[in-house]
């Protein structure tokens, strides 16, 4: 995608000037939440929306005039857009005989995509017959079919229940991986995106924020939109004191003073937004490990299996997480209690005051 921009009513642009490269047989998702420009992305790209201006291209070739039943994509809905008088091998068979395949073609095409996604045996059952997962398998496969260049996946998985839908996005992974087909897939799920992805753009307001690899974009977020989205985060509020090109020095408003590593903060005098995992945090560290060290009172505990959830005051904020892994080695601690907390200077990021 080249300078994409998509207006709707010609004055407020809902995509702006954004430019992007999808690596082929990478798994590109999409995130952002509802209204960020994420799904009018990939309908410009299905054809199924004009670009207001830039150009898209498909193998170098550009695309803008090139109707959807010719880009040569496959797409998934939500809704799996399964027709629902056809039986299984009839809907795997609609797009092969639109691009005019032999019967012979069909069967072993048919054949093998059901093969990928383990449903051998349903060719003859119709939509309404199968399970909610059985149908997103089957759309699957029928995106498939085809050998498209491109599979597009909107909220492909939005309406299973939670197990169901951690399985498929294991399934849609492994068959990536099998296929090497590149794939662009639009989720507002965060576990989601971190689970399958190759990569991930985090769009908001129109504009991709970050585009990285997964472990990137949770520990080296590049602002405070996406240390906030991506994962559970700490934001606290302060001006800058001092600051070199790494780390840099803060002044929160209850007056306590951070040491933090410099990201992406505007200069000395300005606001600046801190950001901190709540598992980077360590309940009491040995005196002097660490630079930074408070005092903090428990206020909550909340058993989660492998971890207890603990909010925390501290430095003038009541809704500070910790959270502290379910072990044998995990101290005791008691609602109502002040204990020691602290964390390293890398762990905690200065990024811009929005957000």
């Amino acid at each position: 995608m080249e300078e994409i921009q998509k207006s709707y009513d010609g004055e407020t642009l809902v995509i702006k000037n954004m430019n992007m490269d999808v690596t082929r047989g990478e798994f590109l998702t999409m995130l952002g939440p509802s209204g960020s420009g994420k799904t009018t992305c990939l309908m410009m790209v299905a054809g199924f929306e004009p670009a207001t201006h830039g150009e898209i291209y498909l193998n170098d070739r550009p695309i803008n005039k090139v109707p959807p039943h010719k880009r040569g994509i496959g797409m998934v809905f939500q809704d799996y857009a399964l027709f629902p008088h056809m039986t299984v091998a009839e809907n795997l068979e609609f797009p092969l005989k639109v691009r005019k395949m032999s019967k012979e073609e069909c069967k072993q095409r048919i054949k093998r995509v059901l093969d990928m996604v383990q449903l051998r045996g349903f060719e003859g059952r119709r939509p309404s017959q199968l399970s909610g997962g059985q149908q997103q398998r089957i759309a699957v496969a029928r995106s498939m079919v085809f050998d498209p260049d491109l599979i597009l996946m909107d909220e492909p998985l939005g309406a299973l229940d939670k197990n169901l839908r951690e399985q498929m996005q294991l399934e849609i992974r492994h068959i990536h991986e099998r296929l090497g087909v590149t794939v662009i897939y639009v989720t507002h799920d965060q576990s989601e995106a971190l689970t399958m992805s190759d990569r991930i753009a985090v769009f908001d307001d129109g504009v991709i924020q970050q585009l990285a690899h997964p472990d990137k974009l949770y520990e080296e977020p590049e602002n405070a939109f996406v240390a906030h989205f991506i994962g559970e985060n700490n934001r606290l509020l302060g001006n800058i004191l001092e600051a070199d090109d790494k780390n840099c020095k803060i002044e929160l408003d209850s007056k306590d003073i951070i040491q933090a590593k410099n990201v992406n903060i505007a200069g000395i005098g300005n606001r600046t937004t801190l950001s901190l995992r709540p598992e980077r945090v360590i309940i009491e560290p040995a005196p002097g490990s660490m630079p930074n060290i408070f005092n903090a009172r428990v206020e909550e505990l909340i058993y989660l299996g492998d971890h207890i959830r603990t909010r925390l005051k501290v430095c003038g904020h009541d809704d500070f997480v910790v959270k502290v892994a379910n072990s044998s080695a995990r101290a005791a601690l008691n609602k109502g209690e002040t204990v020691k907390i602290g964390w390293n200077i890398e762990d905690c990021r200065a990024l811009d005051p929005s957000g």
